[in-house]
C-alpha cells in the first residue's frame, strides 16, 4: 500500500507540476528576457582597422651555389663551368603591412623587403597595387613603401606610451599566406631590449599569435587603434609559441615620417662601442650596479675619439644624465642631433674625466 501511494504521489507531480513546486524543468513557450549575458567580441575594432592591413607580395632573385667551394680562389678558374656556375633563380615571399596614410605611404619590416624585385600591394578591399620602396631603417627594421590608389582606409593611432600590461590586444595579417587573419592576447611586456633583432630596441611583447606571414602586420587594441606594428617572435618550432613583438606606433610612425622627409632616420653618433660594467669594475670603483657602462670600442676620428675617450674608460653620464646601461646610452646618444655638444663624465683608472663632444650623424649600422 505504500509503495502505492508513492506511485500515485509521483504520478501527481509529473502531471501537475504546477501545484507541487518548481519540480524539474518544463519546456515554455514563453519569451526570454532579453537581459540576457553579455557576449563580448571584438567585431567592431576589427572592423575599424582591418581594411588598412594589407597583405604583400615580394619577387625576389636569388643566387644559388651548386658547390660549397663556389667562392674559394682556388675554383675561380673553373667559374665558368656551367655545372659549377651559380644560378639565379626567382622566389617569392610573403608579409603585411600597414596604410599610414591617405597618401597611399604603407609601413612593414624591413626583412619582408629586403633584395626586393617587385613588390605587389593586396588589399583587403580586393585591389592590387605595384608598390616602391621609399626607404627603410635596417636598426629597427622597418621599411615604407608607396602605392598610387585613391580612397584608401585610415588608421587610428594609438599613444604606445600609454598602453599597459594586460590590455587586450589584437594582432592581425596574413600569416602563411592563407590570408587577413585575426589572433587576441594581451600585452605580456613593454620595453623589451637587448634581444639581439635588431639595434634600437622597445617592443611590445604580446602572445597573440604572429606567424611567418605576419610580419609589418598590426597590432591594435579594443577600441581599433593601431598599437604596434608586428615584428618578430621568439620561437623554437617556426610557428607562435606565445611571444610575440611589435614595434610601438609611436616610434614606427617617428622612423616613418623621418624616411619620407629626410630619406633615413636622422640620429645622433659619438663612435664608441660599450657594455655593461662587471661585479669586478663596480667594486673596483665604488659604482652600484646599473651604474655606467665600460667603453671597449672607440671609432678612429670619431667624436668620442676627438674628445679624448679611449678603450677602458668607464662613462658615467651624459649631459648631466646618469647612464644606466649601453642600451641607454645608445638611446640618449641617438636621441641627439647631429651638431649638438654633449658634456660626458666618466672615470679613467679611477680618476674622473670630463669632455664635451660634437655629436655627427649616425652612419648605418654604426656603433653608438
Amino acid at each position: 500500500m505504500i509503495s502505492l501511494g508513492l506511485l500515485i504521489a509521483l504520478l501527481a507531480v509529473f502531471i501537475f507540476p504546477e501545484r507541487f513546486g518548481p519540480g524539474l524543468p518544463q519546456n515554455s513557450n514563453r519569451k526570454h528576457d532579453d537581459a540576457r549575458t553579455t557576449v563580448f567580441s571584438w567585431a567592431g575594432a576589427v572592423q575599424a582597422a582591418s581594411p588598412a592591413v594589407v597583405n604583400i607580395h615580394i619577387a625576389k632573385e636569388v643566387l644559388l651555389e651548386h658547390h660549397p667551394l663556389q667562392k674559394d680562389p682556388l675554383f675561380q678558374p673553373f667559374a665558368d663551368d656551367p655545372i659549377l656556375a651559380p644560378e639565379i633563380q626567382s622566389q617569392t615571399s610573403l608579409g603585411s603591412g600597414v596604410i599610414m596614410s591617405s597618401r597611399g605611404y604603407i609601413l612593414t619590416n624591413n626583412h619582408v623587403i629586403t633584395d626586393a624585385r617587385q613588390i605587389e600591394v593586396l588589399l583587403a578591399d580586393g585591389r592590387h597595387f605595384e608598390a616602391r620602396v621609399i626607404g627603410a631603417d635596417p636598426e629597427t627594421d622597418l621599411a615604407v613603401l608607396k602605392i598610387e590608389a585613391d580612397d584608401l582606409p585610415g588608421l587610428v593611432f594609438a599613444n604606445s606610451t600609454t598602453v599597459q600590461i594586460g590590455d587586450i590586444v589584437l594582432a592581425i595579417g596574413n600569416p602563411f599566406g592563407i590570408g587577413q587573419t585575426v589572433t587576441q592576447g594581451i600585452i605580456s611586456a613593454t620595453g623589451r631590449h637587448e634581444l639581439g633583432l635588431t639595434t634600437f630596441e622597445n617592443y611590445i611583447q604580446t602572445d597573440a599569435a604572429i606567424n611567418p606571414g605576419s610580419s609589418g602586420g598590426a597590432l591594435i587594441n579594443t577600441r581599433g587603434e593601431l598599437v604596434g606594428i608586428n615584428t618578430a617572435i621568439f620561437s623554437q618550432s617556426g610557428g607562435s609559441q606565445g611571444i610575440g613583438f611589435a614595434i610601438p606606433v609611436n616610434l614606427a610612425n617617428n622612423v616613418m615620417s623621418q624616411i619620407i622627409k629626410h630619406g633615413q632616420v636622422i640620429r645622433g653618433w659619438l663612435g664608441i662601442e660599450a657594455i655593461a660594467l662587471s661585479a669586478a669594475l663596480l667594486r673596483d670603483n665604488a659604482l652600484q650596479p646599473g651604474e655606467g657602462i665600460l667603453i671597449t670600442a672607440v671609432t678612429k676620428g670619431s667624436p668620442a675619439a676627438l674628445a679624448g675617450f679611449k678603450t677602458g674608460d668607464i662613462l658615467l653620464k651624459i649631459d648631466d644624465r646618469p647612464i644606466k646601461n649601453p642600451a641607454h646610452a645608445l638611446t640618449l646618444i641617438a636621441n641627439s642631433r647631429p651638431g649638438t655638444l654633449l658634456t660626458l663624465a666618466g672615470l679613467r683608472d679611477g680618476i674622473p674625466i670630463k669632455a664635451t663632444a660634437e655629436v655627427s650623424l649616425r652612419p648605418i649600422k654604426a656603433s653608438p
